[in-house]
């Protein structure tokens, strides 16, 4: 691993950054940012995109990494040089891998606003240039299973048809009590508040919070209402990740 991807936890949650994208669509960024200058190896970024009925993001390429995409509220279009046109709607899922290079466009589906997730995944060196590939799962073919004090749903996963070149698990949580996520030995990840309210090992989380976690343990989240948080984790590569605007090289 490189510095940057091997530094320690944060003591507790780090709130997101505005990022304002050329095409006018805003993000909260959960990482890399200022408060959190670090990429999670294997993922490269993070952020909650909010794009407005007349904003979007015109057709562009990308190539060197896996991109999930995953509905909160509303629709986005998704159209793609492999010839392939989707439109996700809430809590639906999207996968692309980009591989030796594709080029899309999103954009708000029937002329409302929508907000969603997307998560960056590292490709390893040797499957940089592996060729350019899509799937997508509508909510109900995702895995939603009651555990403990939470609801928990796996959008990438055991059960899940979205996978990935990367060994990962990304499940959304809506806690009600207290539930414990465990991170496997030897991988990395986050917890991401996406609305409502709670804590975190005891320390306050909030909507658009993270909790980056880059060692093997275990951690316990608690809310007295409801928090929608996503817990995602996976198999870091050990090899520096290199951003280029859109490519990861």
């Amino acid at each position: 691993m490189t510095s940057s991807e091997s530094h320690a936890s944060a003591d507790g949650p780090v709130a997101g950054e505005t990022v304002r994208h050329g095409t006018g669509v805003n993000s909260n960024r959960a990482f890399p940012t200022e408060g959190y200058p670090h990429n999670l190896d294997p993922f490269v970024l993070f952020e909650q995109f909010y794009i407005d009925p007349d904003e979007g993001f015109p057709m562009h390429p990308h190539r060197g990494f896996e991109i999930v995409s995953y509905m909160i509220e509303g629709g986005m279009e998704h159209e793609d040089s492999l010839g392939v046109t989707n439109t996700a709607y809430e809590n639906d899922a999207m996968r692309i891998t980009t591989g030796s290079g594709i080029r899309h466009s999103e954009f708000p589906a029937d002329g409302r606003a929508c907000t969603g997730l997307q998560l960056w995944v590292n490709l390893p060196w040797a499957q940089k240039v592996v060729d350019p590939d899509y799937v997508d799962a509508r909510a109900e073919e995702l895995p939603t299973a009651q555990r403990d004090g939470a609801t928990v749903t796996t959008v990438v996963g055991d059960g899940s048809p979205i996978g990935l070149q990367t060994p990962m698990e990304y499940l959304d949580v809506t806690v009600a009590g207290a539930w414990t996520w465990s991170v496997p030995d030897e991988w990395a990840g986050f917890v991401y508040g996406v609305d409502g309210s709670g804590t975190v090992e005891g320390r306050p989380l909030a909507a658009g919070d993270i909790l980056p976690v880059t060692d093997a343990r275990s951690v316990t989240l608690r809310s007295d209402e409801s928090l929608r948080a996503v817990a995602v984790s996976g198999r870091p590569h050990g090899e520096p990740i290199r951003q280029r605007g859109p490519f990861v090289l």
